[in-house]
């Protein structure tokens, strides 16, 4: 097929497609040369048995919705919270001033550090992994419309305010339009952030998901089952990203001309 006719999105596919069929190629190749026994350096064709396996049994499938559900309920919760906390307290100079430094020393603790807190304080099991979810998706959405919303051009809010534009208006069609690139920004971290936590939430609290397939496969010495629950946790990433995060970014920074990405660019 002539390179020529394919598109861009395509011809990048096809690429990393290529990449992927040389690592495995390799991988493979260099499983005699190893010498090791399939517990500590399992093969393709051992991984793919038991992805195989898992699949037969049921087992991957429900891993994967209870996971996908932890993490749409959390950053769901995340989000809404976030941003009505950021409008909250970004239209008063005053709580801003007093609350901002309190919001970046919560933005700076990590997820992996609150989950051993949360375990004790709300025992093993899905509401420390909601709770936890929502922790790590609330305070980037926070601190980014917090910035958005104190960042909104003065000679913008003054001229709705002339024309006898009401708060709600004002906020609106003014302050939240103006925020949305910082909200944005704020969301692919929260979400980037949250999926990490996820799978470190269920490797702790959780009986089932990707998270505990990784943890348990480990522990029972079956690491082509860990390798599939890593393989599926990259896939998963790779599609919320690109079939959600990407188009919502598009629609709203890039129109602005304010994000030029690598893809644009090529």
């Amino acid at each position: 097929m002539n390179a020529g006719l394919l598109t861009p999105a395509t011809e990048r596919f096809l690429k990393g497609a290529a990449g992927v069929l040389v690592l495995v190629a390799l991988w493979q190749a260099s499983v005699p040369l190893v010498g090791l026994e399939p517990y500590f350096y399992p093969s393709p064709a051992d991984v793919w048995h038991a992805f195989v396996e898992l699949m037969e049994k049921g087992i991957l499938p429900v891993y994967l919705v209870d996971s996908l559900y932890r993490y749409l309920l959390g950053v769901g919760l995340g989000i809404v919270l976030g941003i009505a906390a950021g409008l909250l307290i970004g239209l008063s100079a005053t709580a801003s001033r007093i609350l901002t430094p309190l919001i970046n020393f919560l933005f700076a603790i990590v997820e992996v550090a609150w989950i051993p807190i949360f375990v004790i304080w709300f025992g093993y099991g899905f509401k420390t992994i909601l709770i936890a979810l929502v922790y790590v998706v609330l305070f980037p959405l926070l601190y980014n419309t917090l910035l958005g919303v104190r960042t909104v051009p003065q000679v913008y809010v003054n001229a709705a305010r002339s024309l006898g534009a009401t708060r709600l208006q004002l906020i609106k069609d003014v302050i939240l339009p103006a925020a949305l690139p910082n909200i944005i920004t704020g969301l692919r971290v929260g979400a980037g952030f949250a999926f990490r936590g996820l799978i470190f939430a269920e490797i702790i609290a959780a009986k089932t998901g990707i998270g505990y397939l990784i943890f348990e496969g480990a522990s029972t010495q079956q690491t082509a089952r860990t390798i599939v629950g890593m393989i599926v946790m990259g896939l998963l990433w790779l599609f919320l990203d690109r079939c959600y995060l990407k188009p919502i970014e598009r629609v709203t920074i890039e129109r602005w001309g304010q994000v030029t990405t690598a893809e644009d660019r090529e």
